[in-house]
């Protein structure tokens, strides 16, 4: 049975985790177009009550349904939509292969065309970039996250241990986490270990859980671990994505895969 929470086509609804809403769908491609189809909702209803709206957009492989779905959503006006980079890697040319900025292009800008992207510019200084690109986020707070959650239970690069709740900075230049970097790998972003950058920009926890609302999708078995500590682990800094259990309005799309409750 579905309940007031529970989109068509979901398998069930696991329940709440604090804010967080969580559901389970057979696979990854549903699991995403679900989610799609509510940020689509909710950037509908952002737009029908104010004139600009601030979303941030995850660049993943995970997010490719997600994105297709909100790409393809009726009656958006997009003229009216500033994009952020969640992040990227530092030492890559803006759009350049491997690259947040060219996967978002490619999924979803080059489709929709925002009338704003905000780019991260990823050579020259990376902790003046990391400044300039955290002072334009926290001009005022994000309406709208679409997030994914890392092998290693980050949010955007914010990888445990280091990730901050309270960190100061809206935006950070980050050492990557050795997990996270061979995540890319795994995810075919990249063909070798060695060619993943070590340092990247990211968007900070308060700012992304600043967001008024957030989608988050998580497809596939690697993520089960990850999404069992972020549903019933402690809420610290181990595992970032915990933290989306204190937001009050986050939605969590899985797959069966990646449902921690579901037999493998």
């Amino acid at each position: 049975m579905t309940g007031p929470h529970t989109p068509p086509g979901a398998i069930r609804a696991p329940g709440t985790y604090g804010g967080l809403t969580v559901s389970v769908s057979a696979d990854a491609r549903t699991a995403g177009a679900l989610a799609g189809r509510q940020a689509a909702a909710l950037l509908a209803g952002l737009l029908a009550a104010r004139d600009e709206v601030r979303v941030a957009f995850a660049a993943a492989p995970s997010q490719d349904a997600t994105l297709d779905a909100l790409a393809a959503a009726d009656g958006i006006d997009w003229s009216r939509v500033t994009a952020f980079q969640l992040d990227d890697y530092v030492g890559l040319a803006t759009g350049a292969p491997g690259t947040f900025s060219r996967y978002l292009d490619e999924h979803l800008f080059g489709r929709v065309r925002p009338g704003r992207v905000e780019y991260m510019s990823l050579s020259g200084d990376a902790e003046a970039e990391a400044a300039r690109y955290g002072a334009l986020a926290a001009e005022r707070p994000l309406d709208l996250a679409l997030l994914g959650i890392g092998e290693n239970g980050h949010l955007a690069f914010n990888d445990p241990p280091d990730a901050d709740r309270h960190d100061p900075r809206p935006a950070r230049l980050v050492r990557l986490d050795e997990v996270s970097r061979a995540q890319q790998v795994n995810d075919g972003c990249f063909p070798a270990l060695d060619l993943v950058p070590r340092q990247a920009l990211t968007l900070t926890l308060p700012t992304i859980l600043g967001a008024g609302r957030i989608v988050c999708t998580v497809p596939g078995p690697r993520k089960r671990d990850a999404v069992e500590r972020a549903l019933t682990g402690p809420v610290n800094g181990g595992s970032p994505a915990s933290y989306l259990r204190e937001h009050p309005a986050t939605w969590l799309y899985l797959d069966t895969g990646a449902h921690p409750g579901t037999a493998p």
